[in-house]
C-alpha cells in the first residue's frame, strides 16, 4: 500500500511518513510506503486514480480529486487547524498581526495552499486578485521540490517579498534572519475563521473504505499511535528526517515539530467540516453543503 504526501522535507504532514520510517504500519500488519506528489491537487488525482492507496494532505485539496466529497472521506486528522506561515522579508519590517502591510507585495505560495491565503486576506478586507500578487514560486512545481525550503530560498534572494508555506520553510527563513512571521492562523494570528478553512488530514477512497475497512482502520491506528508516540519522544521527528531531509533541515525538524505537538491530535471535528465547506464554497471548490458523514468516515472515530 502507498500514501502520497505533497511535502517530505516538511512537518506538515510528518505522521504520515514517520508512521511509514518508524514501524507504526508494520506493527498493525500494513506493508506501507509513500511518495512524493507535488502539487497536492496531483496527490488527489493519483488517490482517484488508484496509483495510491491514501493521501496525507490538506483537507480541502481532497476535492481537487473528488468533486463535490464524491468517492473519497477523510479517516483522520494529522493534526489539527490551517498549518502555514505568512513570512515576509525582514528588511519590510512588518509587524506580526499586520495584514494590511501586505498591499501590494508579491507573495509566493504553491497551488491549493494559496487558496488559504487568499480566503484570509478576503476576511481582512483585502482583495488577494488586485491588492497582492499571489503566484508560484518559479522552479517549484515540479516533482522532488519542497516548496517551503524552496521559498525560503527565493525570500533570502530577494525573488519574492513573502511566501506563504510550511512551518519549515519559516523555520529556515527565521534562522537565517531574512524572514519574520506575519500570520500564522494556526496559534490566532489572523482571523478566526481561519483555523478552520482546513488543516493536514489522513484520507482514502470510498471503495476503500468499503473493501478493506480492516485495513484503513489499521491505517487509523498507526497514525494515531505514532502522534502520541512523537508527542511522548520529539527526537523521533529528527529519526524520520535523517531518512529522506537534507542535513540542514534534519537539524530542525524537531525543534519545528515540538511547536505543533499541542496539534497533535486526531480527531475532526463537525465543527472543523462546517468551517471548511464555507471555506470551499467560498473559494469555488464546490457548490454543496455536504454532512459531516459525507467528508468522514465516522465509522473510525471511535480510534482517535
Amino acid at each position: 500500500m502507498k500514501i502520497a504526501v505533497p511535502d517530505l522535507i516538511s512537518n506538515s504532514y510528518l505522521p504520515a511518513p514517520a508512521a511509514v520510517e518508524l514501524g507504526f504500519f508494520e506493527k498493525e500488519g500494513l506493508d506501507m510506503s509513500y511518495e512524493l506528489i507535488f502539487p497536492v491537487d496531483d496527490a488527489n488525482k493519483a488517490l482517484r486514480d488508484g496509483k495510491v492507496d491514501f493521501v496525507g494532505g490538506s483537507a480541502h485539496s481532497t476535492l481537487a480529486g473528488f468533486p463535490e466529497w464524491e468517492g473519497a472521506k477523510l479517516i483522520c486528522a494529522l493534526s489539527q487547524g490551517m498549518y502555514w506561515f505568512l513570512v515576509a522579508r525582514k528588511d519590510l519590517e512588518i509587524a506580526l498581526g499586520d495584514t494590511h502591510a501586505l498591499k501590494g507585495l508579491n507573495i509566493g505560495a504553491a497551488p491549493w495552499v494559496d487558496l488559504g491565503l487568499r480566503a484570509l486576506l478576503k476576511e481582512e478586507g483585502i482583495d488577494p486578485d488586485t491588492e497582492v500578487n499571489i503566484a508560484p514560486i518559479p522552479g517549484t512545481v515540479v516533482p522532488g521540490v519542497s516548496f517551503g525550503v524552496t521559498a525560503a530560498a527565493a525570500l533570502e534572494e530577494g525573488k519574492i517579498d513573502a511566501f506563504w508555506a510550511n512551518g519549515m520553510g519559516a523555520e529556515v527563513a527565521v534562522t537565517k534572519g531574512v524572514g519574520t512571521i506575519v500570520l500564522d492562523p494556526r496559534r490566532g494570528v489572523g482571523p478566526a475563521a481561519s483555523f478552520n478553512f482546513t488543516q493536514p488530514v489522513f484520507a482514502t477512497t470510498q471503495k476503500m473504505i468499503d473493501e478493506q475497512p480492516d485495513k484503513v482502520a489499521a491505517a487509523v491506528r498507526a497514525i494515531v499511535s505514532v502522534q502520541k508516540a512523537i508527542k511522548r519522544d520529539v527526537s523521533l521527528a529528527t529519526e524520520v528526517g535523517r531518512k529522506s531531509f537534507p542535513e540542514a533541515e534534519t537539524a530542525l525538524i524537531a525543534q519545528v515539530v515540538e511547536r505543533d505537538l499541542p496539534f497533535y491530535d486526531a480527531t475532526i471535528s463537525p465543527d472543523f467540516v462546517m468551517g471548511m465547506n464555507t471555506f470551499c464554497r467560498d473559494m469555488g471548490l464546490m457548490a454543496g453543503d455536504p454532512s459531516f458523514e459525507e467528508v468522514v468516515a465516522t465509522q473510525f472515530a471511535h480510534l482517535w
